[in-house]
């Protein structure tokens, strides 16, 4: 096998292995806490701030995992994310509170950054025109992941237990690191930064086409992770049952991931070639209207409607980091995508609260056309960030240029 061919299967096998061992996790959160114990009227609270922990301290941990990559090296940061995983996983099997449970998901995101460190090492590595694709293959392992994951646990939880099952994954995420110890290279031409990350997040903020993308990603985010928290019930008021709701929300998910797995890698493909901004306007812009549909659909229509979200997803999150990537100096990509998916996490913290209190507020219909008009704003975010001409290039490299001195 190729070098390049090899590192991109590393990075790609990493990348599934830990969105697969999250996602195995993620579903059978309020399972596990009842088993530590917990009441059961805590149960939603506790399952609600732990999904929750991780994306906060990832606004801080994120940045600066990006910086050390660039001051140190982006392989190390590669193998550490895949290892500080593990090691808060295999902790999770030994928790015997939610309160410990809580503290193994908060180190989780300290330790981990798996997005950022992986997408920083495939900057590094890939030609300036394949960068798209790289970031594209990536996202597409991501989806693969989101798909298996919770297939996987659904079926393993019940014979092997919680204990075996999240020594499973610590022990998967364990031979990602030592893949990635043995199989990848320092990307060639690093040489250590001292560049704070405060600078970086400044040129990232400074510069419209960023800012513009960083905020249409966080609307976006925000949207996709509001809708997470009311889809369940709105497919169970369309079918009647619980039982028959369990069932086409499982098909569901598997179609909008297949969907996904799909999409990533021809998104990366275009974003090559054209603009980012416009393909993340034209995926928001589709995603918004797959949602807002969905207020209206028979059970049956939602799954050709969540198939095209499930496409337009997949550009969302790597247009954002393809065109942070392009404003930060190439030396410092790693702080750059540390910084960007910290905003994004952001907007995984603050959707499920929003669409926790509107549900409460909005009827069913109402709350899916807010949720699908926020990725309409997103799309429009992200075309007014474009560059109008080539001297606005020219000034914000000028710009870049004196925020570093």
């Amino acid at each position: 096998m190729r070098s390049s061919a090899r590192t991109f299967a590393v990075l790609c096998l990493g990348q599934f292995a830990a969105t697969a061992g999250l996602t195995i996790v993620v579903p059978l959160l309020p399972f596990y806490l009842a088993r530590l114990g917990t009441p059961e009227p805590e149960i939603p609270w506790w399952t609600a701030i732990s999904l929750a922990a991780p994306a906060v301290v990832q606004l801080i941990s994120g940045p600066l995992w990006g910086w050390v990559g660039d001051r140190f090296g982006r392989k190390a940061m590669v193998v550490r994310a895949h290892a500080g995983l593990g090691l808060a996983i295999a902790l999770m099997a030994l928790a015997s509170t939610p309160g410990e449970f809580l503290a193994c998901r908060l180190l989780q995101g300290a330790c981990g950054g798996v997005v950022s460190a992986t997408a920083a090492y495939a900057n590094a590595v890939a030609a300036t025109n394949r960068r798209g694709r790289a970031l594209g293959a990536l996202f597409g392992a991501t989806a693969a992941g989101s798909l298996l994951g919770p297939l996987v646990g659904g079926l393993l939880a019940g014979q092997l237990g919680f204990g075996p099952l999240f020594a499973g994954v610590a022990g998967m995420l364990a031979l990602s690191s030592v893949l990635a110890t043995v199989l990848l290279t320092e990307p060639p031409g690093h040489t250590p930064q001292r560049q704070s990350a405060r600078v970086v997040a400044g040129i990232l903020l400074r510069a419209r086409e960023s800012r513009s993308m960083l905020l249409a990603g966080l609307a976006a985010q925000a949207a996709i992770y509001a809708l997470v928290v009311v889809f369940a019930p709105h497919v169970e008021r369309l079918t009647g049952s619980m039982a028959a709701a369990t069932t086409w929300v499982g098909v569901l998910q598997a179609v909008t991931w297949l969907a996904s797995c799909a999409g990533s890698p021809w998104w990366g493909r275009r974003n090559d070639v054209r603009p980012a901004q416009l393909g993340f306007a034209a995926a928001a812009a589709g995603c918004g209207l797959a949602v807002a549909l969905q207020a209206v659909a028979s059970v049956e229509m939602l799954v050709p409607l969540r198939v095209v979200q499930g496409f337009c997803f997949a550009a969302l999150v790597q247009s954002v980091l393809h065109v942070t990537a392009r404003q930060a100096p190439e030396r410092w990509c790693g702080t750059a995508f540390g910084f960007s998916t910290g905003v994004l996490d952001l907007g995984q913290v603050l959707g499920p609260l929003a669409g926790a209190a509107l549900a409460v507020l909005l009827p069913p219909a109402a709350l899916f056309l807010l949720i699908g008009a926020l990725l309409g704003v997103a799309a429009l975010l992200a075309v007014a960030g474009r560059p109008k001409s080539d001297s606005d290039s020219v000034l914000l490299d000028e710009t870049r240029e004196k925020v570093l001195r």
